[in-house]
Order: C-alpha cells, then sequence, then structure tokens
C-alpha cells in the first residue's frame, strides 16, 4: 500500500508507469515516456575559405556553434578553438563578408570584443566562431579564415 502511494506521488510529478503484479505479489515498475522524441535540427552548410585558396564544405546543424563544425567534422584549420569555445583565446577568428555579418543573429559581446582585439588580421567584420550560432538563414555562408592565429592565452 505504501508502495502504491508512492507511484501515485510520480504520477503528480508528471512521470508515467506502467504497473504488473505477478502472483508473487511482486510489483514490477516500468517508465513510460509520454514526451514527444527530439526532432533533428535542420542541416546547413558551411564554407570555410583559407588563405591559400582552398575552400572546404561543412555541414553541421542548426544550432551549433561555427566551432562544433569545425570540431565535429574533424576539420584541420591549425590551431582553431584552442580553448574550446570559452573566450579566452582568438584562434576562431574568421572574417565574414560585410551582409552576412550585418545579418548574424547576436552582436558580440565585450568578451569577444576583447579577444577580437587580440586576432591576426582584424577587420571591421572580424568575429570568433566559436561565438557564432548557426540558424537557417546562415545556411550556406562562406567565411574567410585568416592566415596567421593568434593564441591570447599564449600572449
Amino acid at each position: 500500500m505504501v508502495l502504491t502511494r508512492g507511484l501515485r506521488s510520480l504520477f503528480v510529478a508528471g512521470i508515467n508507469y506502467a504497473c504488473k503484479y505477478t502472483s508473487s505479489s511482486v510489483m514490477h515498475v516500468r517508465a513510460v515516456s509520454t514526451m514527444q522524441p527530439l526532432s533533428k535540427n535542420k542541416e546547413v552548410t558551411i564554407t570555410f575559405v583559407k588563405a591559400d585558396g582552398e575552400r572546404i564544405k561543412a555541414k553541421g546543424q542548426v544550432g551549433n556553434s561555427i566551432l562544433d563544425i569545425v570540431v565535429n567534422n574533424d576539420i584541420d584549420l591549425s590551431g582553431y578553438g584552442a580553448c574550446e569555445g570559452t573566450l579566452t583565446c582568438s584562434t576562431c577568428h574568421l572574417i565574414f563578408s560585410k551582409d552576412v555579418y550585418d545579418g548574424l543573429p547576436d552582436k558580440p559581446t565585450d568578451e569577444e570584443l576583447d579577444m577580437l582585439e587580440l586576432a591576426q588580421e582584424r577587420g571591421d567584420t572580424s568575429r570568433l566562431g566559436c561565438q557564432i550560432i548557426m540558424t537557417e538563414k546562415l545556411d550556406g555562408i562562406e567565411v574567410i579564415v585568416p592566415t596567421g592565429i593568434n593564441d591570447a592565452r599564449q600572449t
């Protein structure tokens, strides 16, 4: 009886259980999810243009940062993302076209601007890839990868 009351409180908490009594009066409990499965995010593409002209097209998902896409696709961009997105380096510095830059969903934070000051080849449309979250609107963009990197943690 006490066990039954305890299970009823779980119903109130939003968790459903399927209970089955056996002939030996032992109750077996199995959790049953009533949530819909998470849908897979839409796939997006991005092209990295290296200083030597090499173009690397990569796929990711809406909600991934550009750093996530580089890591998940094992793209070799020499030191890119050394701090793993903690805003303590500037190795994921990228240069965007003016129209893409103006359409980015978020403006750079003060912390990002501080790191960008240490980046090599910084321009008016520079951002850190770890801070750019891909949206459907950004699908198909091209970004320029600067020639060199500056790991701000080593300055």
